[in-house]
């Protein structure tokens, strides 16, 4: 099991990236808010990691913080939530704004996520309501003071954005809108993480 990566940042788009480790590069998947803490490209980065290990595929994540990763691997405990679905809801949501809508049985807010339906927004409520009391403050609110340290490597930074958000489940006609009107000039990493603000807003 890979559980943790130290090295250089030599690719990032979203929601891909490759860190150079001793001549090897490992290709990662990861969640919004993790690219957003990240450091810019030739900057050594260390990284907490899940190996999923399929028939046809090892896939590995990668997480800037461990309660992130922690997350993460009770999420894909949920019947019915995958790892793709996993990375998708932790890039929607902050930990601790997921942990209150979890709590507070926001279901409306949980379904503006994509690939949550209502089922799938009620047994999140339902399954991971009784693991958060056993999580320590600081576990639940140290993802929201992650700073955007990211550096745009694009060349097309919206393109990339809206390449982003179909591999997180959105439709392509539905990333397209939820891109439209912002600033020109952002990175893709800030496109992406205003695209679903605003989505989760509603």
């Amino acid at each position: 099991m890979i559980g943790r990566l130290r090295g250089t940042l030599i690719e990032k788009h979203p929601p891909w990236l490759v860190v150079d480790v001793g001549g090897v590069g490992y290709e990662l998947e990861a969640s919004m808010n993790t690219l957003l803490a990240l450091p810019g490209l030739g900057e050594t980065v260390q990284l907490f990691t899940h190996l999923s290990i399929r028939e046809d595929a090892h896939l590995l994540y990668g997480f800037y913080k461990e309660p992130e990763r922690a997350l993460f691997r009770a999420l894909i405990k949920v019947n019915g939530v995958g790892p793709k679905l996993a990375l998708a809801i932790l890039s929607g949501m902050e930990q601790d704004q997921f942990i209150r809508c979890v709590m507070d049985n926001d279901i409306k807010a949980l379904t503006r996520l994509p690939g949550v339906g209502k089922k799938t927004a009620e047994r999140l409520v339902v399954e991971m309501r009784d693991r958060f009391p056993h999580w320590s403050a600081d576990q639940q609110g140290e993802l929201a003071s992650l700073q955007s340290g990211a550096s745009a490597a694009a060349s097309d930074p919206l393109a990339d954005a809206e390449a982003a958000l179909v591999s997180l489940g959105y439709k392509p006609a539905e990333a397209t809108r939820m891109l439209s009107g912002l600033e020109a000039g952002l990175s893709t990493e800030a496109l992406i993480k205003t695209a679903l603000s605003r989505k989760l807003a509603g």
